[in-house]
Parts: structure tokens; C-alpha cells; sequence
């Protein structure tokens, strides 16, 4: 899979786009309009609820989880 962009709303309702690059068939990195890297992100195959984050992640949870969902949601609609 190629990069892609998703759009994602954190708990302030407000919508932001990010970039997000594939490493492998479980990781991704997000970036953000400007190029920066915001986080890498590790799904858990066994259980779509859960994802590991980087060390350095700039982001807050529930705008990650967000992310997460709109990451999972694009890969479902690519494999149907």
C-alpha cells in the first residue's frame, strides 16, 4: 500500500488531515500537512482496538484512537 491521506477529529470535534506512510503490513507512520512526523503506530492483528504507539508520539490519545480507526477503516475498504 501507498501513502495516504485520512482525515481524523480529535476531542476538540475539530477535523485535521494527516499523511500516513505503510513500513509493513502493521505499521504506519503519521505525518502531518507540513511533512512532520508525528507519530509510528504498531495495529495489533489480534485485536483492532489496540495499537502500539512510538516513544515520541506527539499526538493525544483519543486523536490517535481516531486515527487508528480511519487507518483500520481504509485498509477493510481496500481488501473487500
Amino acid at each position: 500500500m501507498k501513502k495516504f491521506s485520512i482525515e481524523a477529529a480529535g476531542t476538540d470535534g475539530i477535523g485535521h488531515s494527516f499523511i500516513i506512510n505503510p513500513l509493513s503490513k502493521l505499521q504506519y507512520q503519521i505525518f502531518n500537512d507540513q511533512k512532520q512526523r508525528l507519530a509510528t503506530i504498531e495495529l495489533d492483528d489480534q485485536d483492532p482496538e489496540h495499537c502500539r504507539q512510538s516513544l515520541d508520539c506527539r499526538i493525544d490519545l483519543p486523536l490517535l484512537n481516531a486515527i487508528r480507526e480511519r487507518i483500520l477503516y481504509r485498509i477493510h475498504s481496500f481488501v473487500k
